[in-house]
């Protein structure tokens, strides 16, 4: 077993362990560690505690101190300097005529870098742009290019259910997301509809994946044939997923009538199938929604 704490650099981003030495810590802490890119301010989200080494990828990096209230202090200069090192950039984007679009600057917590992100429609060629850049900042410059994904999840925002973005609230990584979620939830095809602020599908949409497949499974397909309490032979019309209820066009005993008739799953039986997907076969409409759909959101 070996100590560690798990600390954050963003809010919703990544955890990542360290060793906490002799110092003992609490959540909501902060500390000084040693990265890959130079000295960070880290939140702690996870005090000490023991995990077994498999858990742990090695080499282990050692905290280098608890955050001070001086430490603080610089956190909170280097934001501000983030903040006019962002309109700096934007002016010398401007000047240089390249077409694309500044999201973040991020300093790390001894100044050794300035980092710039961006999203662009293709490859830019900011060589310039870094030498203006290094020149008035004296420290090293990197300049990363990020999807909308990442736009989005830096940026944070509110989604259509009207709370803070996921991603940028508590995802630590963004999970795949397919059209076939959508489709076993019995959502709209309608890009609008599943798409979030980055225009890509919607992350919640993985959140109840294994709900609805768990009850899905339990349920016939549509235009599968039942057996009503009644002894009635009838086609599956629609489903009711979380309800767990099936409309059924049931076969009358006189001839040539139809009703549609509604039942809970217990009472139907009908012999389990591998489950097809909860679009009619065949529809047209359902197939141009859905190609809609992979071409504005896509499958990520």
């Amino acid at each position: 077993m070996v100590t560690v704490i798990g600390v954050r650099f963003q809010t919703a981003g990544k955890v990542y362990y360290f060793s906490p030495g002799e110092n003992e810590f609490s959540r909501g802490e902060y500390a000084i560690v040693e990265t890959a890119r130079g000295v960070e301010y880290a939140f702690v989200v996870l005090g000490n505690r023991e995990l077994p080494e498999d858990k742990i990828v090695p080499p282990l990096k050692a905290v280098i101190r608890k955050a001070s209230a001086e430490d603080r202090e610089r956190k909170e200069e280097n934001s501000r300097k983030e903040r006019a090192a962002f309109q700096v950039c934007q002016e010398k984007i401007r000047r240089h005529g390249l077409e694309m679009k500044l999201i973040d600057v991020e300093y790390t917590f001894d100044r050794g870098k300035l980092l710039f992100y961006f999203t662009a429609d293709g490859r830019i060629d900011f060589r310039a742009l870094v030498k203006d850049l290094a020149a008035i900042f004296r420290t090293r410059i990197e300049l990363r290019q990020v999807g909308v994904r990442d736009e989005t999840k830096i940026l944070g925002g509110y989604g259509i259910c009207g709370r803070p973005l996921c991603c940028h609230s508590y995802l630590p990584e963004f999970a795949p997301v397919s059209i076939r979620m959508a489709k076993e939830q019995g959502l709209s095809l309608n890009p609008s509809s599943i798409s979030g602020v980055c225009g890509r599908l919607m992350c919640c949409l993985k959140n109840e994946e294994e709900v609805y497949e768990f009850l899905n499974s339990k349920l016939p397909s549509l235009g599968d044939y039942v057996t009503t309490p009644e002894g009635l032979r009838g086609e599956v019309s629609s489903l009711s997923v979380l309800n767990q209820r099936v409309k059924v066009i049931v076969d009358l005993e006189r001839e040539d009538e139809k009703e549609l008739r509604e039942y809970a799953l217990s009472e139907l039986k009908f012999r389990p199938g591998k489950k097809k997907s909860s679009l009619r076969k065949g529809g047209k409409k359902e197939e141009a929604a859905e190609r809609e759909a992979r071409e504005s959101g896509g499958e990520d």
